[in-house]
């Protein structure tokens, strides 16, 4: 990340991401299972919606929408893509973890 950074002048954030099967749902999606320069999940409580709403329970999974977008042009079998540049998300730049987006024990569905 950091000589990426430096060769093309910019802060980025990287991701790595892998196909996921999700329970209850059909069909592999790309999620993060690594992270580097972003929040993983960013907390916009107390954010105005659309219509001037107070958000209350809003946790936005970044790093797994945006490895799920890249995703489309990595594929899921034998594509061979190895990288995607994905250019124009707002985030917030921070020293994240893949950590911080798995849920925490006390609150799995799925113990």
């Amino acid at each position: 990340r950091t000589a990426l950074g430096q060769r093309f002048g910019v802060d980025l954030g990287v991701i790595v991401a892998d196909s996921h099967g999700r329970p209850h749902r059909l069909g592999t999606v790309g999620v993060a299972i690594g992270l580097s320069g972003l929040a993983g999940v960013e907390d916009w409580r107390g954010r105005k919606d659309l219509f001037g709403y107070t958000l209350q329970h809003t946790e936005v999974g970044m790093a797994d929408q945006i490895a799920a977008a890249a995703s489309l042009l990595l594929g899921q079998a034998a594509e061979a893509i190895p990288a995607v540049l994905v250019r124009g998300v707002v985030f917030e730049a921070r020293d994240g973890s893949a950590q911080e987006i798995n849920r925490p024990r006390e609150m799995d569905l799925f113990p």
